[in-house]
């Protein structure tokens, strides 16, 4: 079942068994109690939960909010990777650095610079001729910031072992810029970029303290799923709580699993030929004008 090469670490039975031991502590023995807790909930009680006027609301904002702002993080953490990866220029680590910082940046501390930032008595927020701040574009704002590390540090491996070489060839074998990113660049980004975007999401459906702030919480206009169950708790309604916590579990999970599914059936040379039967009447029309 498992190979019996040599190994730099000794003892791979132990460290197998200590591994598991603090992954079964930290992550399976604390879901196992959640789905313990919620098997005691009766059919009614889950219905009359999850028909709740206010989860909806909540779950159709959190859903909409986290996809615009996981899609915003990854086109943006595209370009941002990109640059620091391909072009040298004064700063650059600097901004490598700051990178890292909504990771290590206890996230209220982000949510309260960004309320202050962007209230209508901000820096921002009182010049901008719309308001930000306490309404779903700030919670879209909160979220991106905290998620566009997952993308640009997903895509820099990746955009590191694409030769220089094979940008060269296509322009000798005269590849316009854009057929070159079309056809090359962009399928083997893909798969990459696709998981930068699924592990945003993931994380966008679950924050909480950079969100907390900027969405004042308010029921039906700002509340998101997190900010509701934090309420649930506070009214010491422990059901709802636990009905709320599954629902958010299995929506990330599927999630995850169906990225998963698409990366394992989207192959290079599938994304080539899709996009190049998409594309050929567009050039096919350029090239005759």
């Amino acid at each position: 079942m498992f190979s019996s090469r040599y190994s730099v670490i000794p003892g791979f039975w132990l460290s197998l068994g200590y591994t598991l031991s603090w992954l079964s502590l930290i992550v399976l023995l604390p879901l196992a109690a959640l789905f313990l807790y919620a098997s005691h909930i009766h059919f009614d009680q889950l219905v009359t939960i999850l028909s709740n006027r206010q989860l909806q609301s909540a779950l159709k904002l959190s859903l909409y909010t986290s996809f615009y702002a996981s899609l915003l993080a990854s086109i943006f953490g595209a370009f941002l990777a990109w640059m620091l990866t391909r072009y040298s220029f004064t700063g650059k680590k600097i901004i490598d650095s700051m990178i890292d910082l909504p990771l290590a940046l206890p996230t209220a501390i982000a949510g309260i610079a960004l309320t202050t930032l962007y209230a209508p008595n901000g820096l921002l927020g009182s010049i901008l001729p719309f308001k930000v701040a306490y309404t779903p574009l700030g919670i879209i704002i909160a979220m991106v910031f905290v998620t566009i590390p997952f993308t640009i540090r997903t895509l820099e491996p990746i955009i590191n072992d694409i030769p220089y070489s094979v940008e060269e060839a296509a322009k000798t074998l005269g590849a316009t810029p854009l057929q070159t990113f079309l056809y090359i660049i962009f399928p083997m980004l893909f798969p990459a970029w696709l998981t930068g975007f699924s592990l945003a999401m993931a994380r966008s459906l679950g924050e909480y303290g950079s969100v907390v702030f900027i969405a004042a919480n308010i029921p039906y206009k700002t509340e998101i799923l997190p900010i509701l169950i934090v309420s649930k708790l506070d009214q010491f309604d422990y059901t709802g709580a636990t009905v709320i916590s599954l629902l958010m579990l299995l929506i990330s999970f599927g999630l995850l699993f169906f990225i998963t599914i698409v990366q394992r059936w989207i192959k290079p040379h599938r994304l080539i030929w899709f996009i190049t039967h998409l594309s050929l009447p567009f050039f096919s029309k350029k090239k005759s004008s």
